[in-house]
């Protein structure tokens, strides 16, 4: 920024060295908008929005107010970020400033008391939380009256998580809302992004405009001159995962390949990992310390990749990442953009390259729906906080509420926002206060949701040369209408990847064309997947089967044994052909059909190297109201190949109707509790048997709790050890 130009040169003249320190640069200048956003938050205590590309300096932009804004005697700033890699990078980037810097989350819970000890001298300069944080009970009595009483700068990072138009909705955000009017009029605000649309943007405004503030939105143009984007449709997982054995060393420096699934990030990392080029999978199954491991391990260029979902998307900060790859697509071109945002922030050139796979729109769609509150599960929940008259914890809600643990927890923070529900001691109670399910807002809402789809997939199709262009196409998407053709993408210039029929071997282990078909096979090839039995008994199932409920651990005596299927749904290989086999027809009915050969022989395998103790002597089928052909041939065939008696059936209860899909553990236990049978036939020719171990059968493994109250029945009849055998498992 030029110095004539600025409005007010002593304060610009105070705020450039503290720049050179963040920075470590000297002579360090402002981007276009970084002063003006600093000058409207210290100097005129104005509220601001801040959409900005990735590495354009948002940080910079708070750190400096907050500083300026202590020496002018305020305050410590609050500044609410989504993850705590983010936490960690900005208290040692804040640290450089001197600017004292300190962050309460859940990876240091000793260092709290410390930190609050060291709030009430007023010995920190910026305080770093979680929005979730925000919702803690202790921390929301007995820290955040005192935060805002002398807050001196509120900044809300990755502000598109505020709005339920956003590609990352978190409803704890929303709350934010609520604490920008409790804070005094001349407490400046500072709301920053890297992807919001126009509609985001006006969402975003409004809630920071709460009590009347006026909203500054200084917005840049958000392409990125460094990237250098593709994308490339193969047939299936089989050339996809064969093109990225064979091609990864040719993407320079280190990177982030992102899968849709935790498994098929597993896969890969399992697939592509090798001495000398290091690969390893980030997942939400990571433990923390391990994922703070992984990122210092990809900042120092000691991985070639980390195959990882989005569980490694905002907050980390690698300014000189290599190459972003995507096996899979994202549901929306804006939650795209935010990750290949992630490569060549400080280099010249970083590549982006997209391999799209058929069972994306599936994977889309189950995310979109779980995400979704209805109407019916928020009256359910607020009609059982009411009658209970006492805080109700999580596990005790879901005895009262038939659904599933991570969509109460959802719904519950949808309720508190709204302040329908409270989060207390003890658990959650209902505040009394009128609540009103906005049906058209969450119509709307999936409404855009499917735009966005359509967007990826149109993304996937572009070609036809510069007009078309990558770069224009995402800027586009989120409202930016500066963008020009980049001259880079793939659209623009033609490929620039490698092509799947390059002849150089880019293995670079000396195993060639069978060295790389040999490592795939081996992947997509392999079936059994082991599935842990159920162990515990659900809480609270007292209250929907009476007294006599089982609670606490399943005795070993009437627990089922480890199981096998095939695949998971959400796994690369098999998982293709298992999810046109159990897939629906256009008016949602399951598709029954004899199993066809090819899945057969896949059973043989899973069978032939499972590691029983004992070799089963017979085969149960559980009864099917959805897919009797399917589970009733699959049974006779593994009894007709492997030589076992064939049982039949389980006796179904008479009026048993289909299975409710989702809900939770308690609903489905009591659902299952007495919807199977021992028919006097199937017990005679159980005590025949004499305690041998059988297959017990079905098409999808889903909760485990339908294998869990077989095997219990059959146990309890007399049957021997009872071991799973289904054709996949839906997670």
């Amino acid at each position: 920024m030029d110095d004539a130009s600025t409005p007010e040169p002593a304060l610009f003249s105070e705020a450039r060295p503290v720049l050179e320190d963040l920075t470590g640069v000297e002579g360090a200048t402002f981007h276009e908008g970084q002063f003006e956003a600093i000058s409207a938050l210290v100097q005129e205590h104005r509220r601001v929005l801040v959409v900005q590309r990735t590495g354009w300096g948002k940080s910079a932009v708070y750190f400096l107010s907050a500083l300026l804004q202590r020496r002018r005697g305020a305050g410590p700033a609050l500044i609410v970020s989504p993850l705590i890699a983010l936490m960690r990078d900005q208290v040692a980037a804040a640290a450089r400033a001197g600017v004292r810097a300190e962050a309460i989350s859940s990876a240091n819970p000793t260092q709290w008391q410390e930190i609050e000890e060291r709030l009430a001298t007023d010995d920190i300069d910026v305080l770093l939380v979680s929005p979730e944080r925000l919702v803690n009970p202790r921390f929301r009595d007995e820290q955040l009256p005192r935060l805002v009483e002398c807050c001196g700068l509120l900044v809300i990072d990755e502000a598109h998580c505020i709005s339920d138009w956003g590609h990352d909705f978190r409803p704890d955000y929303r709350r934010l809302r609520g604490l920008v009017a409790q804070l005094g009029a001349d407490v400046p605000v500072l709301a920053t992004t890297a992807t919001a649309n126009s509609r985001v943007v006006a969402d975003v405004a409004e809630q920071l405009g709460t009590g009347g503030g006026e909203v500054l939105t200084l917005r840049g143009s958000l392409t990125r001159e460094s990237l250098r984007l593709g994308s490339l449709s193969l047939a299936d997982d089989r050339q996809r995962l064969d093109y990225l054995v064979r091609h990864l060393d040719a993407f320079e420096g280190s990177g982030i390949i992102y899968a849709l699934t935790v498994s098929a990030a597993e896969d890969l990392a399992s697939l592509l990992d090798r001495p000398g080029r290091r690969v390893r999978a980030y997942t939400g199954r990571t433990d923390p310390e391990e994922r703070a491991e992984l990122e210092r391990a990809l900042k120092d260029n000691e991985v070639k990749a980390l195959a990882a979902t989005s569980a490694l998307g905002m907050g980390f900060d690698k300014p000189d990442l290599g190459f972003v790859i995507h096996l899979g697509a994202p549901s929306s071109p804006v939650a795209y953009y935010q990750q290949v945002g992630r490569a060549g922030r400080a280099t010249d050139r970083a590549d982006v390259l997209l391999l799209p796979g058929k069972e994306d729109r599936a994977i889309w769609e189950y995310f979109a729906t779980a995400s979704m509150p209805t109407q019916e599960s928020a009256s359910q929940v607020l009609a059982a906080l009411a009658e209970s008259g006492a805080p109700l914890s999580t596990p005790a809600l879901e005895a009262r509420v038939d659904v599933r643990r991570s969509a109460l927890e959802l719904l519950l923070k949808v309720l508190a926002v709204d302040g329908a529900v409270q989060n207390v001691k003890g658990g959650w109670v209902a505040t009394g206060a009128p609540w009103h399910y906005d049906a058209e807002r969450y119509v709307t809402v999936a409404r855009a949701r499917h735009e966005e789809q359509r967007a990826m997939l149109e993304y996937e199709a572009l070609a036809g040369g510069p007009e078309q262009c990558r770069m224009v196409f995402l800027a586009q998407q989120l409202d930016d209408t500066t963008a020009v053709p980049c001259g880079r993408c793939d659209v623009c210039t033609g490929p620039w990847y490698p092509t799947p029929d390059a002849s150089s071997d880019s293995a670079g282990d000396g195993t060639g064309q069978d060295g790389a078909d040999e490592r795939v096979a081996a992947l997509l090839e392999r079936v059994g997947v082991p599935v842990e039995p159920r162990a515990s008994w659900p809480s609270g199932l007292d209250r929907l089967l009476g007294a006599s409920a089982p609670k606490g651990r399943i005795p070993e005596s009437e627990r089922a044994a480890e199981g096998r299927v095939i695949a998971r749904m959400s796994d690369l290989g098999w998982a293709v052909p298992l999810r046109e086999l159990l897939r629906t027809d256009e008016d949602g009915r399951p598709v029954d059909a004899v199993v066809p050969e090819r899945i057969g022989s896949r059973i043989v395998e899973v069978l032939k190297d499972w590691d029983w103790q004992q070799r089963p002597a017979a085969v149960v089928a559980v009864p099917s109201t959805t897919r009797p052909q399917l589970v009733g041939s699959l049974a006779a065939g593994i009894a007709a190949i492997g030589r076992l008696e064939d049982l039949g059936t389980l006796g179904l209860s008479p009026g048993a109707a289909p299975l409710r899909g989702g809900g939770n553990s308690a609903f489905r236990v009591a659902d299952l509790w007495e919807r199977f049978t021992i028919t006097p036939e199937l017990q005679q020719r159980l005590d025949a048997l004499d305690g041998a171990p059988l297959l017990l059968v079905d098409d999808v493994i889903d909760t485990r709790w339908t294998m869990a109250i077989a095997a219990r029945l059959l146990r309890r009849a007399g049957s021997g050890p009872v071991l799973p055998l289904a054709l996949a498992q839906s997670a």
